[in-house]
């Protein structure tokens, strides 16, 4: 499968015309970028749409989000707001064996006794939930040594008609180690964890490669 990665950068005007002021928003204005190519029995069945992002914040002068998706965005926002530059993934980038990493996810387990999805809550614990769905369900071994938790928070937000929207989110950077290939380039195409919708799960990778001397 071809991917597309791609960086958006909005400067203030363009943030303030887009009327960007949450995650909801945000989602708004990145899936406007892409054609929508699932058809309604996809939606119901929520396949998933393809589109991977990760706010990277901004400052005084503007604002850069990451992009990943099956297919090549538009250039620009409504065709007048923000610059988009994207380029393809080169086939072997997922051939490699250690990767550094960045990522928001929301971590999350569900409550086996009524089935909602319940926060996991503290850095010991995330990093353990993160360490064992990695590796049993991420085709990855994040090292325990060099997993470091920069952030938590907690959003909250209306979405599409009005739904109330609580999403835990924690970003983490490390290694990892690439135990099961195909697994591996799944979970960097369709995104690892829940939360995707609203920016969560988009691996990204730098490769570790290993110098001879």
């Amino acid at each position: 499968m071809t991917m597309i990665a791609s960086v958006l950068h909005l400067d203030r005007k363009a943030v303030k015309a887009l009327r960007i002021t949450d995650p909801y928003s945000l989602h708004r204005v990145v899936y406007s970028l892409y054609s929508d190519v699932r058809s309604d029995a996809d939606k119901t069945n929520s396949t998933p749409s393809g589109i991977l992002y990760a706010d990277q914040g901004g400052d005084f002068h503007g604002r850069k989000i990451l992009l990943l998706a099956n297919r090549m965005p538009e250039s620009q926002v409504d065709g007048e707001f923000g610059q988009v530059q994207s380029k393809e993934v080169p086939s072997h980038f997922l051939d490699h064996s250690r990767y550094r990493f960045k990522v928001i996810v929301n971590p999350t387990r569900r409550d086996k006794n009524s089935k909602k999805l319940i926060p996991v809550k503290g850095r010991e614990a995330i990093a353990e939930w993160f360490r064992d769905r990695a590796e049993s369900s991420w085709g990855f071994v994040a090292s325990h040594q060099h997993l470091q938790i920069d952030t938590i928070e907690v959003q909250r937000f209306a979405a599409k008609g009005g739904h109330k929207v609580t999403l835990a989110q924690a970003q983490l950077q490390g290694e990892l180690r690439v135990h099961n290939p195909e697994t591996f380039r799944r979970s960097f195409q369709q995104g690892i964890g829940r939360g995707r919708t609203f920016g969560c799960g988009l691996l990204q990778l730098q490769p570790i490669l290993d110098t001879l001397y």
